[in-house]
């Protein structure tokens, strides 16, 4: 199959490196890609934001498939431009992509659908953003109503802090100010091809830049797959009272989402609760979950482009446990250094079990350089957890990256 891949990140590296794997070999091009995905398919030049050029490189090159990695092609309607075309494209129309694009709209959806999920209030003034704020009450949530690149949502203890994170982004937009969840987050992937719903395994990531959970929230710092510690029934669950309903509701207004949508969960005392959704494959956790899964990404994405999902069998994933670690540049999130020399990554990558996605890379004299926060994802399998996590960080010791930084604590919990 040919298969053109947007998007420039780790994600985008996951999802080429599961293709790979297939056994059916695929010819795989990715746009703009990076320097990491560059060393295994082609790349080209291209704005995934630009939905008549993706389609017309597409139509050219015979493209049978496009997966869309990102939020921002999504949200700018890159998929309807495809599908006008008659392209198979993975990934929501511009408007059923709204799940991600809006905080405000997922809510309403949510609650037309009866979806579980927190209280919210949306604020457009800071008159309205103190009174949300004084009836939730301390640790306070605040989020960005559009896209921020996973830093639009503080959660502190912190009233000054939490007024300065709105002020910044209601000038871009509305806030949501939402009720404070206890309890475990949990992350699951659901395919959707407008009607059937299949769920993927669950992950965890930590967003947290620091151990314990400390510091600034961020685009995330690790991840595991499975999640040993979840209730028998719990993937079910979601489908039955969280997916089937949204895309059920979706379809309803006319607008099916087609594609990958994210369900951020969070187990409370008083049962699952949706925190968020996204519009397609989240980061860092598609590192673990595609690291495990058995059967072919390709004959799934496409069935689910397709529409014809509940024909193929369910996907099947590994035995094995999968971490992932994000190496992060000196500075990140607030300001990252960039531009500083990475070596070691072929020691690392002779570690067993070990491979590396690449986020913010580039190549300047004959080597590797960081571009960005977010650097490698380095992914790990193994046989349990203490095994996947010795493998791991016994990789991340072998990469040198002055002034980088990672957690030591990802899947701590469970190893």
């Amino acid at each position: 199959m040919k298969i053109l891949v947007l998007g420039s990140g780790a994600r985008e590296h996951a999802i080429i490196n599961c293709l790979l794997r297939d056994s059916t070999a695929h010819e795989i091009v990715a746009a703009p890609g990076n320097a990491g995905i560059a060393q295994v398919v082609e790349v080209v030049a291209m704005d995934p934001t630009e939905g008549d050029v993706v389609t017309e490189y597409a139509r050219e090159q015979g493209i049978e498939l496009v997966i869309i990695g990102p939020e921002a092609p999504l949200v700018a309607g890159v998929a309807d431009v495809l599908r006008q075309a008659g392209v198979p494209v993975f990934g929501p129309d511009k408007a059923a992509a709204a799940l991600e694009g809006s905080k405000d709209f997922a809510k309403e959806i949510m609650e037309a659908a009866g979806v579980p999920t927190g209280r919210a209030r949306s604020a457009s003034t800071m008159a309205e953003v103190d009174a949300a704020l004084d009836e939730f009450g301390a640790p306070y949530v605040v989020k960005a109503d559009g896209l921020a690149a996973g830093k639009g949502v503080i959660v502190t203890i912190d009233r000054d802090a939490a007024r300065d994170h709105a002020e910044f982004y209601i000038h871009q937009g509305s806030v949501l100010i939402e009720e404070f969840l206890e309890g475990q987050e949990v992350s699951l992937f659901v395919l959707s091809d407008g009607d059937a719903v299949v769920p993927l395994s669950p992950a965890q990531d930590y967003k947290r830049v620091f151990d314990g959970d400390e510091g600034p929230n961020t685009g995330g710092m690790g991840a595991y797959s499975p999640l040993p510690w979840l209730p028998e029934g719990f993937v079910d669950e979601v489908v039955e009272t969280v997916a089937q309903p949204t895309i059920r509701e979706m379809s309803r207004r006319g607008t099916p989402f087609v594609g990958l949508l994210y369900c951020g969960l969070i187990v409370t005392e008083d049962g699952i609760r949706v925190i968020e959704f996204n519009a397609r494959f989240g980061d860092p956790e598609t590192q673990v979950v595609l690291e495990r899964l058995d059967s072919s990404l390709a004959n799934l994405l496409l069935a689910t482009a397709q529409g014809r999902l509940a024909s193929v069998p369910e996907p099947q994933f590994s035995n094995d446990v999968a971490v992932t670690v994000v190496l992060a540049s000196e500075g990140y999130p607030e300001s990252p250094e960039t531009g500083r020399a990475i070596t070691g990554l072929a020691d690392a990558l002779a570690v067993p079990g070990v491979s590396i996605a690449h986020a913010a890379t580039a190549v300047s004299d004959g080597g590797f350089v960081s571009t960005g926060g977010r650097v490698l994802s380095v992914i790990a399998s193994g046989s349990d957890f203490a095994d996947a996590r010795e493998r791991v960080y016994s990789a991340l010791g072998l990469i040198s990256l002055d002034g980088a930084h990672y957690r030591n604590d990802i899947a701590e919990r469970v190893a």
